[in-house]
């Protein structure tokens, strides 16, 4: 019963995010013609990630560490188990952003009207592709969007999930930019959502976000970029409720 239930669920999350997303549409299609309204389209954005939640019965509680100046930009970190760290990402934020994602989500008929636009799409196979979603990223920050990446560059196979090494770009980024590092545990999204739901669908309940303080990168170089990720990514393992850990810490422990 509990597993039909789960399984239940998962269809009504996908009609209501459906439902959301085509009512939004007309102002989702306008916002994004333009960059100048892309700060718009964004809170489109918010607002279509909250309604289908909120009908889904999944509802967001953020904890902060400290209190955080929105007015800044910044390079958001996050730990990715769940198709709903997007949502979750998405009403976290209060100023203008945009995401970098696999070039896959440009076939999502969800997702595509954004990585046409304002979120920036990556072929991690493919030099060219990375190096060019690199730039497009590097311009968006210096006009002042906060960038939101999920620095494992995937969704793991692992059930409980753990946590994968992060890759090193991000970091470049904010270092070459001296933009701060904000660095983001989504606390428990696997337990209601656990990657796309199919295998062991979804249930409503409450998403614990927790935000770290701001990390400052203005006084390091590109030498600290290792020590820059590894610094992040035990923050953001230190508030994850699951066993998480990276795939080459786990293989020298067992060698």
């Amino acid at each position: 019963m509990k597993r039909l239930l789960k399984s239940l669920h998962r269809y009504l999350y996908a009609f209501f995010t459906a439902l959301c997303f085509f009512c939004l549409y007309p102002l989702l299609w306008l916002f994004s013609r333009k960059e100048s309204h892309y700060k718009c389209l964004n809170k489109v954005r918010k607002a279509n990630a909250f309604v289908a939640s909120v009908l889904s019965g999944i509802f967001y509680k953020i904890h902060y560490e400290e209190k955080i100046d929105w007015s800044r930009t910044y390079v958001v970190c996050a730990n990715h188990a769940s198709n709903l760290d997007i949502f979750a990402m998405s009403v976290l934020m209060k100023n203008n952003f945009f995401f970098m994602g696999k070039q896959e989500l440009l076939s999502s008929v969800f997702t595509r009207t954004y990585f046409e636009s304002v979120d920036v799409p990556v072929n991690r196979e493919s030099k060219m592709s990375a190096y060019k979603a690199y730039k497009k990223a590097d311009e968006r920050l210096k006009r002042g969007m906060s960038l939101i990446i999920f620095p494992e560059g995937k969704i793991g196979n692992e059930y409980p999930p753990v946590l994968h090494t992060f890759k090193n770009g991000t970091f470049k980024l904010a270092i070459e930019n001296n933009i701060p590092i904000l660095p983001v545990s989504l606390q428990n999204n696997w337990e209601l959502f656990w990657d796309d739901g199919t295998k062991y669908g979804t249930r409503p309940g409450i998403s614990h976000i927790y935000v770290h303080k701001p990390i400052e990168t203005e006084d390091l170089t590109l030498k600290d970029e290792e020590n820059l990720k590894n610094n992040v990514f035990e923050i953001v393992l230190s508030k994850v409720n699951y066993l998480a850990y990276s795939q080459e810490l786990n293989n020298s422990d067992e060698d």
